[in-house]
């Protein structure tokens, strides 16, 4: 009988020694996990940064994507929701949710074809933004203010 348990606490030995996990195994790699509207965006816009899986910033455009986490967002007391101070941003979810698209310029910057954008937030101290199609307008957000998006944004137009 003693040999039996012997065999049986050897056997557990060896499965349990063949199934442990080294502490080397459990080192993060170095890989990130990106979220497929920063990966699809950063495919499609050539010169963007990963900053993080849901960040990316494209320096030479003065555009910022961000994509929420589920952890709350700060806001300034000059921000428009998620849209930082001194920024348009466009978002991919009504009421300013979802996916924030953000350029830190004023001027008329294309809207990627991968960004489907839902609402708009002019966080300047002057001025408006245009969410358009073309030419043709499909929304107006004025000095701290935001507005609902209804059609196809190709472009965004900030005038000071």
């Amino acid at each position: 009988m003693t040999a039996v348990r012997s065999l049986i606490a050897i056997a557990t030995g060896v499965l349990l020694a063949i199934t442990a996990v080294s502490p080397a195994d459990a080192v993060d790699d170095g890989r990130v996990d990106v979220a497929p509207e920063v990966a699809q965006m950063l495919e499609e816009v050539p010169g963007g940064v990963l900053i993080d899986g849901h960040h990316a910033v494209w320096p030479a455009l003065h555009m910022e994507l961000v994509v929420p986490t589920g952890s709350p967002r700060s806001f300034s007391a000059s921000s428009v929701g998620p849209c930082p101070s001194g920024g348009v941003c466009l978002f991919a979810g009504y009421s300013l949710g979802g996916t924030m698209l953000a350029f830190s310029t004023c001027g008329i910057h294309s809207v990627p074809s991968s960004f489907s954008a839902r609402s708009l937030a002019h966080a300047r101290s002057s001025g408006y933004t245009q969410a358009r199609n073309g030419t043709t307008v499909l929304a107006t957000a004025y000095v701290g203010g935001w507005a609902n998006i209804y059609g196809t944004t190709t472009n965004l137009r900030c005038v000071l």
